[in-house]
C-alpha cells in the first residue's frame, strides 16, 4: 500500500503539503497540487481512515445496523442514511443481523438468541472506532437496543427505544390512519372493516387508534366487530375479506399492501370485483399497489425522509450542532402520504 511519505517523496514536497492538497486546503501553488493529484491517481493511493480516525479521535464513520435488509422498508431506509452522510463527508458501514432469515419472526421475544447476534454487531462496529451508530429494525417496537452508558451518539430508525438518551425516527402511524380513514369517510363510507396484524403490534394498534379517531370525529361509533387480526399476509387478507363483506362493509381498510393482495383474491374468488362491489384500500405503497388491478390506493411509508432524519439527528450530534429543531433525545413521528389510485368507490 502506498503511504503518505512516499507520495510526497515522490513529489518532492512536504507530508503535510499531500496532506493539505487531500483535504482541500489551499496553501499550495495550482501547479504542486496538479503535479500531487497526477501521482496519486498513477499510485491508487487510497488515505487510511482507521489511522486518520485515531490519531483525530474521529473516524467520519457511521455504523448501520439492520435487523434484515431483505425487509420491504429497509433498503430505502439505509439507502437514504448513506445518501445524507455521503453528503455530509462521512462513510458509512453497515452489518446485517439477518434476524428474518435465521429465525423467521421466532426471535421477537428471545432476548438470549437476539443478544447473541446484536451484540457482537455492536462490539465489531466499536472495535473499528465508528463515530456513531444508526438501527434499522425490521418493524416498529419498543427496543432495548443501547444502554444508557453507550459510549457513542445512536439513533433508532423505524423503532421506538426504551432509552430516552437517544432519539427515534419513526412512521405516525395513528395519522396514517386517521388520514386513510377520513378518505374513505370523505368518499361516503361509513361502514369499514379493518384487517390488520397481530394485536401486539404497535403499527397495528396506532393505525387502528387513527381510525377510531377518524370515525369519532365524524361522530360515527366504533364496531369491534369490524376488525379482523392476521400475520400481515395474504392469507390474512383473504381470511378477513370472507368475515367482513358478510357484514355488509362498504370499503376494507387494509393495514398492509399485502393483506389487501388477499382480499382481491377473495374478490376474484367470488366474482366480486373492486371498487364496484367494494372498496379496498391499503397501507405502505410498496410496489405491488400500483400493479393491482385495479391499482389500489394506499398510503405511502416516508422511509426516504426516515433514514434522512435519522441521519441528520446523528450527523448533529457528532458534530455539535446546538441549533435543533426537534428535540436531541425524543420521538421524531413523520407522516405518510395518501396515494389515490383506483380502488375506491364514491358513494352517494
Amino acid at each position: 500500500m502506498v503511504t503518505l511519505k512516499e507520495i510526497a517523496k515522490r513529489c518532492d514536497v512536504s507530508v503535510s503539503t499531500v496532506s493539505n492538497i487531500l483535504n482541500g486546503i489551499p496553501k499550495v501553488s495550482e501547479e504542486t497540487r496538479q503535479k500531487v493529484l497526477q501521482v496519486i491517481r498513477e499510485t491508487g493511493y487510497q488515505p487510511n481512515y482507521i489511522a486518520q480516525g485515531l490519531r483525530k479521535k474521529k473516524t467520519k464513520l457511521i455504523g448501520i445496523i439492520a435487523e434484515d435488509i431483505s425487509l420491504f422498508s429497509t433498503p430505502i431506509i439505509i439507502e437514504s442514511i448513506m445518501s445524507y452522510c455521503e453528503a455530509k463527508n462521512y462513510r458509512t458501514i453497515m452489518v446485517n443481523l439477518r434476524l428474518y432469515a435465521r429465525w423467521n419472526e421466532q426471535w421477537y421475544h428471545d432476548e438470549e438468541e437476539y443478544n447473541s447476534v446484536l451484540n457482537p454487531a455492536i462490539q465489531e462496529l466499536l472495535s473499528i472506532k465508528v463515530d456513531g451508530i444508526i438501527y434499522v429494525p425490521g418493524h416498529a417496537r419498543n427496543m432495548r437496543c443501547f444502554a444508557r452508558d453507550f459510549k457513542i451518539p445512536a439513533v433508532m430508525t423505524y423503532g421506538y427505544t426504551h432509552t430516552p438518551e437517544f432519539p427515534s425516527v419513526v412512521i405516525d402511524d395513528e395519522k396514517g390512519g386517521y388520514d386513510m380513514t377520513e378518505y374513505l369517510l370523505k368518499m361516503g363510507h361509513r361502514r369499514i372493516g379493518i384487517i390488520g396484524g397481530r394485536k401486539d403490534n404497535i403499527h397495528m394498534d396506532k393505525r387502528l387508534l387513527g381510525y377510531q379517531r377518524a370515525l369519532f370525529d365524524r361522530q360515527i361509533f366504533y364496531n369491534p366487530d369490524l376488525v379482523c387480526y392476521g400475520n400481515w399476509d395474504r392469507e390474512c387478507g383473504y381470511e378477513g375479506a370472507k368475515i367482513l363483506i358478510k357484514k355488509n362493509v362498504t370499503a376494507i381498510f387494509c393495514l398492509s399492501d399485502v393483506i389487501a393482495g388477499g382480499v382481491y383474491d377473495y374478490l376474484e374468488e367470488n366474482e366480486l370485483e373492486a371498487p364496484e362491489d367494494i372498496s379496498v384500500v391499503g397501507f405502505d405503497d410498496q410496489v405491488i399497489a400500483q400493479y393491482f388491478r385495479p391499482s389500489l390506493t394506499t398510503a405511502a411509508l416516508p422511509l426516504k425522509e426516515i433514514g434522512k432524519k435519522a441521519a441528520e439527528l446523528l450527523i448533529r450530534s457528532l458534530d455539535g450542532d446546538e441549533e435543533q429543531t426537534e428535540n436531541q433525545s425524543g420521538e421524531v413521528a413523520l407522516p405518510c402520504s395518501v396515494i389515490i389510485r383506483k380502488s375506491v368507490k364514491k358513494l352517494l
